[in-house]
């Protein structure tokens, strides 16, 4: 049997995010990269590249059928 990825348990970690804009609180899959660590996550991200670290939550299937995942915090305090 295989298992359905839309049923596993959403949780908060570490990634890193990509977005033009630091305003949206929720992101689609794509433009998320989780990480083992928020070590990690800073030491992947680039400003210069719109790319940040943060703790997020997901992913989790939104209404209209995306994965999604949900911003904690910004991991350099803003």
């Amino acid at each position: 049997m295989q298992d359905d990825p839309d049923t596993t348990i959403v949780k908060a970690c570490f990634a890193v995010i990509y977005t033009p804009s630091r305003r949206r609180k929720r992101f689609p899959e794509n433009c998320v990269t989780p990480t083992a660590s928020a070590e990690l996550a800073i030491k992947q991200a680039s400003q210069d590249k719109d790319s940040y670290a943060a703790r997020v939550m997901g992913p989790s299937r939104s209404s209209e059928g995306f994965r999604l995942y949900y911003l904690l915090e910004w991991l350099d305090g803003e």
